[in-house]
């Protein structure tokens, strides 16, 4: 991450950061958390002056911040002081003894900071070793100071033993539970329920969501990690798995105490499943357009739309005659004066609670809410099943409303703040989904890679292939260069950067077109083995295909990439 601009030196704090340390003049000061609850910080300066042994001792004990312990990590004496319980704490550093190198003898150079153990979100341990904590003295050219810049160098170089261990879970649950069973719920079109529940036994079905309503409590890139490790054992109910838990964390946000306690228990178990219901027939990337209404009617919302016929023009002499683009489909016939309210929804049908964005009040953003409606609901019905060509392990139909009846009780958030919660929800799902498209490619190339290494042509394995291995080389240097991207994406919208919504857009445009053609060129590599349905990387690409397409299309990304650009 590069160093804090010079404006942000000095006695302002840095963005991002939480809370502002005292000044202790004879110290170096690490800005941390008290071990109730320590966030991951990607980089921290403040200003700092050197410290001598001397004063070091002398240093007074102070009443606020008071006194937490003693790291003992180090040989140095590190004295940790904390304000109070939630708060931030500092660690003070000592200068070294007489006799040892000075940390501030030149312009630059590196210090080693004791290995203290932090909390993730909502306390859950994260241990840190000292090869991954450090921090560089730089002169301020102010008064003699010093900027401290603390990184914690796992963030870019790694994960920590933490991560590793979901990692590790969601790996193994992946090939145990989901590997062996991707083909069967491909081809005969099964919802894996049991499957799913299991998962959720390991805190899946609720991973970014608080832990007070049976969540997991994790951050953006724990979820981003633990979603391309499941992706490899099957990408489509993985998929399925991100938009349960979008709309759970959607809930958990905004919804009321009530709300959270009502809702988000049984969606963290996967005892109930959810659906985001966005779009429609008539506004697809353009989600501010949408039509379906919720008009209030006492202490109910009553959901309903008008039908909407697509049609073309057709030529004839003397006048022009709107057809429709579509030959009528079997399936539930819709009456006239409504229509589908939503299309294209991901557990249509199966789904018990279903998330929905609709108009309570005039055109654009600002008129629309977002409303619950649990299954069962008088008037909520359901289209047919949709054949498509990939994702075939959930369901996708559309979801109709005909005077559907919905407490109000059941909207989430206030009136008109709909658009607003489903472009935070997108947000966070478009990480989701390039992280399956992370775990189809990742597994794609090591399936590609074991096949060169067996297959042989021309009396030689393909491996030996130097334009096979270069292929290979470039399919992984994509892939380690869209995780990277999500990664960092996700630590921006944790810490809810102002850069996040472009940093999200550009990883999921980037990670799902790079992906896709990684799993591409792994189906062209296996040869005609890889057009088979017995060969995993058919199944793979049809499955990435379409994260191009949802969560907004790469199209839309480019739109969002170049307007935040632009408006600087």
């Amino acid at each position: 991450m590069a160093s804090p601009r010079a404006e942000d030196r000095g006695s302002r704090r840095r963005p991002g950061a939480r809370g502002i340390l005292p000044r202790y003049p004879h110290s170096y000061v690490r800005l941390a958390q008290t071990a109730a609850e320590r966030p991951r910080w990607s980089s921290l300066s403040i200003t700092a002056t050197p410290a001598s042994p001397q004063a070091f001792e002398a240093l007074p004990q102070p009443t606020s911040p008071r006194p937490a312990g003693r790291c003992t990590a180090s040989p140095r004496r590190f004295l940790v002081l904390a304000r109070a319980p939630g708060e931030p704490l500092g660690v003070v550093v000592p200068a070294p003894r007489a006799g040892a190198p000075s940390p501030h003898a030149g312009p630059r150079r590196a210090l080693q900071l004791p290995a203290c153990v932090r909390r993730g979100p909502f306390g859950r341990p994260v241990g840190v070793t000292g090869a991954q904590t450090s921090a560089r003295a730089e002169r301020s050219g102010a008064g003699g100071g010093y900027v401290v810049h603390l990184r914690d160098t796992a963030a870019s170089t790694g994960l920590n033993e933490e991560q590793k261990e979901f990692q590790k879970v969601a790996f193994n649950f992946a090939a145990r539970e989901m590997a062996p069973n991707m083909a069967e719920w491909d081809q005969k079109e099964l919802f894996p329920v049991d499957v799913m529940r299991k998962a959720a036994q390991l805190g899946f079905g609720g991973i970014y969501v608080r832990t007070d309503v049976g969540g997991s409590g994790l951050s953006r890139l724990d979820t981003s990690v633990i979603f391309e490790a499941l992706a490899t054992g099957c990408t489509s109910t993985t998929a399925y798995i991100s938009i349960h838990n979008m709309c759970a964390w959607m809930i958990d946000t905004f919804g009321s105490e009530e709300q959270r306690h009502r809702f988000c228990p049984p969606l963290c178990t996967m005892e109930k499943f959810a659906s985001y219901c966005l779009t429609e027939p008539g506004s697809g990337s353009d989600a501010a357009s949408l039509l379906t209404s919720a008009k209030r009617r006492g202490d109910h919302y009553v959901l309903s739309g008008s039908k909407v016929q697509a049609c073309r023009p057709r030529s004839s002499p003397g006048r022009s005659e709107a057809v429709p683009l579509l030959p009528p489909q079997p399936g539930p016939q819709v009456r006239e004066g409504t229509f589908p309210g939503v299309a294209f929804i991901s557990g249509g049908g199966e789904a018990d609670i279903y998330v929905v964005m609709c108009r309570t009040g005039g055109p654009g953003p600002k008129g629309i809410s977002c409303i619950v409606v649990e299954k069962g609901t008088p008037g909520l019905s359901f289209g047919k099943k949709e054949r498509k060509v990939g994702w075939n392990s959930q369901p996708t139909r559309a979801v109709i409303f005909e005077d559907c009846a919905v407490p109000v009780a059941n909207r989430i958030g206030d009136e008109g703040q709909g658009f607003l919660i489903a472009m935070r929800g997108l947000n966070g799902g478009r990480i989701n989904v390039a992280s399956c498209s992370l775990g189809a490619a990742y597994a794609s190339v090591i399936l590609t890679r074991d096949h060169l290494k067996v297959r042989k042509q021309f009396g030689e394995p393909l491996a030996s292939n130097q334009y096979l291995q270069f292929k290979l080389a470039d399919m992984v240097a994509r892939l380690v260069a869209s995780r990277l991207m999500i990664r960092n994406a996700a630590v921006a919208l944790q810490e809810e950067r102002e850069d996040a919504v472009a940093l999200c857009s550009m990883a999921k445009l980037f990670a799902t077109d790079e992906c896709f053609a990684i799993c591409n060129q792994a189906l062209q590599m296996h040869g005609g083995y890889g057009y088979l349905k017995d060969c995993a990387v058919q199944q793979y690409m049809r499955d990435s295909r379409v994260h191009q397409i949802l969560e907004g299309s790469n199209e839309v990304m480019r739109i969002l990439i170049s307007r935040s650009l632009l408006q600087e």
